[in-house]
């Protein structure tokens, strides 16, 4: 199983970034889905998150700007970030919870990292 992150980038105070994560390979269940960001000297802390059946958790610093959604259909998380501030510049991880066959726990598996650089 493999969770492959796209979309992080660098843009303005103000902008607007929108990454994806796809989770790949062999599992029977997808289940909860989030994302996690960590800045230079931080520890890696909970942006958001998504479970199967839709409802969603946000960080008090991006309630209101930042939005997440899963297709299930497609395997993907996706989160949208609005009126981005300079103190959301991070790296971005996508995390999965995944049943890789039924009648075995489920693991959780991260996704590469994808910076997100905003300027003010």
């Amino acid at each position: 199983v493999q969770l492959q992150a796209s979309g992080g980038g660098s843009v303005q105070a103000g902008g607007s970034l929108r990454l994806s994560c796809t989770a790949s390979g062999s599992f029977v269940q997808l289940n909860d889905m989030a994302w996690y960001r960590q800045a230079p000297g931080k520890e890696r802390e909970l942006v958001a998150s998504v479970t199967g059946g839709g409802t969603t958790n946000y960080a008090v610093s991006v309630a209101g700007r930042f939005f997440i959604a899963m297709d299930s259909a497609k395997n993907m998380v996706v989160l949208q970030m609005n009126t981005l501030k300079p103190e959301d510049t991070a790296v971005y991880y996508c995390n999965a919870d995944i049943r890789r066959r039924w009648g075995r726990d489920s693991n959780i598996y991260w996704g590469q990292g994808t910076q997100v650089t905003v300027s003010s």
